[in-house]
């Protein structure tokens, strides 16, 4: 076996949780082979490069073994080189964080609130 369908390999290497979703990520234009838009038919070989946005990530991998049965986690992640870039890291800003049910800031706390404001601006 030396090429499957592109539908069919995400869902046997469980990178899409049934294949009908697979093929609609293909059909939709979340599928790129070798950086070509894929359709559900589209075959894959060892060596080709799949990019997929599954979920909310874009996942980059590249195939080293077809299959077209799915099999267990372990044995699918044998079947692909996770290319993948690290996602940024998150900036996140500190929140002033009052007490529940504190009611109105006070004058002094106001005061707080915005010299903590500045120093983060």
């Amino acid at each position: 076996m030396e090429s499957t369908r592109i539908d069919r390999w995400l869902w046997a290497v469980r990178l899409t949780k049934t294949r009908p979703d697979a093929a609609a990520a293909c059909r939709g234009g979340h599928v790129r082979v070798n950086d070509r838009p894929a359709k559900p038919a589209t075959t894959v070989c060892p060596g080709d490069e799949v990019r997929a946005r599954v979920g909310d990530r874009t996942r980059v991998v590249e195939v080293v073994r077809v299959i077209q049965r799915r099999v267990g986690a372990a044995d699918a992640a044998t079947c692909y080189i996770d290319r993948t870039p690290a996602p940024p890291p998150e900036t996140s800003t500190p929140v002033a964080r009052r007490e529940r049910g504190a009611g109105r800031p006070t004058k002094r706390d106001r005061r707080m609130i915005d010299k903590f404001r500045e120093r983060g601006a």
